[in-house]
């Protein structure tokens, strides 16, 4: 059975590019079209170093980039995939050794749905702030309902991020179909992923830059 989750899946791909169109999008935003090598980026739970391979294609320079992730087969994969002059740290995010105010975008991708602790999400979500250069931000990514198939995660709401980040300047995007209509309707025809994401009651994730003063 192929994986689900596989790049070659045409509802994976979708997703994948719709959430890189929404960041090329924000960088664009926030100016950052002729100093991007210049900006620091870390992601939170970077699994297997995927996003942080597109920021580098997007301009960024491998000295610029921190991934921090919790399991170690992930963190070893990144290894290999990525330069050696990316940085990378195995264990909790909260404790990872990083400068305060040092970055210029701290992201997290569906991390704070796996995390059911409150005390847990309020140590990593002020771990991130304080790494966080001011003018800078967090950018945050993850779904906003529960799946009942799956009680090892929990959805995410947006009062709940501004709870997490109470002096942050928030600007929100709803976005991604969600996955498991996705999944069945890009088995007939992978078009239809765009036709019902025109749909926002359709769509499952939070898109948010959590700007600091």
């Amino acid at each position: 059975m192929a994986d689900r989750y596989s790049l070659l899946q045409p509802d994976v791909w979708q997703t994948v590019q719709e959430h890189q169109r929404h960041l090329l999008r924000l960088w664009a935003e926030l100016g950052w079209h002729d100093n991007i090598a210049q900006r620091h980026y870390t992601e939170v739970g970077c699994g297997a170093g995927g996003q942080l391979l597109e920021c580098l294609r997007a301009g960024f320079l491998p000295e610029h980039l921190t991934g921090i992730e919790l399991q170690p087969a992930r963190h070893a994969m990144a290894r290999q995939r990525l330069p050696e002059r990316v940085a990378l740290y195995l264990g909790d995010a909260a404790d990872a050794p990083i400068e305060p105010a040092s970055q210029d975008m701290v992201a997290q991708h569906t991390v704070f749905s796996s995390v059911l602790d409150p005390a847990q999400q309020q140590r990593i979500a002020d771990a991130m702030w304080r790494w966080t250069k001011p003018g800078g931000g967090v950018l945050w990514y993850d779904f906003t309902v529960d799946n009942p198939r799956n009680p090892a995660v929990r959805g995410v709401p947006l009062q709940r991020v501004r709870a997490l980040f109470p002096q942050a300047g928030l600007q929100a995007r709803r976005i991604t179909l969600a996955p498991p209509l996705a999944r069945a309707v890009c088995r007939a025809h992978p078009a239809l992923y765009t036709v019902l994401n025109a749909l926002l009651l359709l769509r499952t994730h939070l898109f948010v830059w959590l700007r600091k003063p």
